[in-house]
């Protein structure tokens, strides 16, 4: 792998968006991010080399072995807890201090409602998007607007709110990460790794309506047009290979989020699908994936191959994961104007600032986008928060709201 396979990887997807300056410096510094993160901070990571998700040429995504968020995020915190950095939970951000132009700190409010104002010499916004707030939704994504909201119940939009008051500069607002496979009632997301080894995905009647190869961002547009509900199929090889690998799943199926039948028509009964029509997709897909047809909607990745045995099924539900578009960022970090000039003493990462996933919807989103922004660029803005803060005399740094998930 290199950095500039990893770029034109991300820019296949993506396309031409208000982000481009930023795509070559993410992809430039992600594997020095992988070993910081490592061999600096402690965090257990290993590289998946089982598979390859949608976007992705070669083996280069690291997650923690349990493939859990929380791990990722217990791993920081443990590395910051034994630094002596203190992190001030129940303190949210309510505003920027903004003087002559310059933001030199924040106003938080305590649990008893008390103000306090925090003096910085640089403060990066690390709130994340605007995913949990309906109207921002409409405005800025309205094809997803009506969806539902699996993200961090706290990104509210803040660094929309915070941007416009200090003049910043906007891109790619319209873009999102959605998944086409939440978990119908449970609210687990069902992991793409089932569809990838051979999975399919069909509607209230039985019959499939896209590739699902196309990535579970990109499937989630074709999803949020047509009417609930869908389901994944899928048969015992997936299901037991995919729970071996990732717990959660292996919960769902435990919890009865797995529905299982020996034949078609058993499922299609179970589930409450038209059973001939179920019959005939599934065995359409069967001769596209032994070769035998080609797939009328273009999947030439079928995993495992054809569905056999025993069969199952998941009802599953699109949904809105976060927003991929911010305030705008030089390739620093640091919060720009819309006439290029920067907002002094403010920086951006996560889903606070620009993304790299393209202009609109969900099409430009590569698995892993959302890390590379949070992480990616909270590396970037760290040390360009503490280059700037060791130029003056006391050297505080603030980094307002933490919530990226």
């Amino acid at each position: 792998d290199t950095p500039n396979a990893f770029e034109a990887d991300l820019r296949s997807h993506s396309g031409h968006h208000d982000a481009d300056h930023l795509v070559r410096r993410l992809a430039g510094v992600s594997a020095n991010l992988v070993e910081w993160l490592v061999d600096v901070a402690g965090v257990e990571l290993t590289l998946i080399d089982t598979y390859r998700h949608v976007g992705h040429s070669v083996h280069r995504l690291h997650a923690p072995p349990d493939r859990r968020g929380v791990t990722l995020l217990n791993g920081l915190h443990r590395a910051v807890a034994e630094r002596d950095i203190p992190i001030a939970f129940g303190n949210p951000v309510r505003e920027l201090i903004v003087e002559a132009g310059q933001v030199i700190g924040a106003v938080t409010e305590g649990t008893r409602g008390e103000r306090a104002r925090i003096g910085a010499d640089a403060v990066v916004m690390a709130v994340n998007g605007f995913g949990g707030t309906r109207d921002l939704l409409h405005r800025f994504c309205p094809a997803a607007a009506g969806a539902g909201y699996a993200g961090a119940p706290g990104s509210e939009g803040e660094a929309i709110v915070w941007g416009e008051a200090v003049g910043a500069g906007f891109g790619n607002l319209g873009a999102y990460q959605a998944h086409a496979s939440l978990a119908y009632p449970h609210g687990v997301l069902v992991t793409w790794t089932v569809v990838e080894k051979g999975g399919l995905v069909v509607d209230a009647q039985g019959c499939r309506f896209g590739d699902e190869t196309l990535g579970y961002s990109a499937f989630a547009d074709l999803a949020f047009t047509r009417p609930e509900p869908f389901f994944v199929i899928y048969d015992d090889r997936i299901a037991d290979l995919v729970a071996s690998r990732q717990p959660d799943f292996g919960e769902l199926v435990r919890l009865g989020g797995s529905i299982a039948a020996d034949t078609a028509q058993r499922l299609a009964e179970r589930i409450g699908v038209n059973p001939a029509a179920l019959t005939q997709t599934l065995a359409d897909a069967a001769k596209a994936a032994t070769g035998k047809a080609s797939d009328r909607f273009g999947r030439r990745d079928w995993g495992l191959g054809r569905l056999e045995g025993r069969l199952r099924a998941t009802r599953v539900a699109p949904a809105v994961l976060h927003t991929q578009g911010g305030v705008m960022i030089d390739e620093d970090a640091r919060v720009l104007r819309p006439d290029g000039t920067i907002v002094p003493g403010l920086f951006a990462g996560g889903g606070a600032a620009v993304g790299i996933s393209g202009l609109t919807g969900s099409a430009g989103y590569v698995s892993g986008n959302g890390l590379l922004a949070a992480l990616g660029l909270g590396f970037i803005a760290g040390r360009a928060a503490a280059t700037q803060s060791m130029s003056t005399a006391y050297g505080r740094n603030l980094i307002a709201g933490i919530n990226f998930i």
